[in-house]
């Protein structure tokens, strides 16, 4: 068989797979691949790349709004009583496995895990604060 026709069935074959499959945004491109399937099947530019990098850079009043908003959410504290001296056991009534929760809310809101021997410290939301402000190396 001609090798210039084999090499052309195979990446037909190739354009075929990827058209039932669906899974492929772009196809390895050769002379040998019509225009319609060209239009069809475009080379992925760099703006369809997906890209990851930090968020913002974090401040400290940043991240006293976002751990307010974390405990005012959370159904066993009343927003109304909540400052930032507030004795989450004691004002609130929150029980180990509720300081458990805030913990794992926090650790979610701002992306790293806190040990537990740092969790039983963390009892007012100011504790909370100091702490990821530590732990992100703001000092203001």
């Amino acid at each position: 068989m001609n090798r210039c026709l084999m090499t052309s069935c195979g990446v037909l074959r190739n354009a075929v797979v990827a058209r039932k499959t669906e899974k492929f945004s772009s196809v390895i491109f050769c002379s040998y691949i019509t225009r319609l399937q060209r239009s069809k099947y475009p080379p992925i530019s760099s703006l369809q790349t997906r890209s990851f990098s930090h968020g913002p850079p974090l401040s400290k009043p940043m991240i006293e709004d976002r751990v307010m908003l974390v405990l005012q959410l959370y159904d066993k504290i009343d927003p109304n009583k909540l400052t930032l001296k507030s004795d989450l056991v004691k004002d609130f009534g929150l029980d180990s496995l509720d300081m458990v929760e805030v913990n794992v809310a926090m650790e979610e809101e701002f992306t790293f895990d806190i040990p537990s021997a740092d969790a039983q410290r963390l009892r007012t939301p100011f504790d909370i604060i100091q702490y990821i402000c530590d732990k992100h190396d703001i000092y203001e």
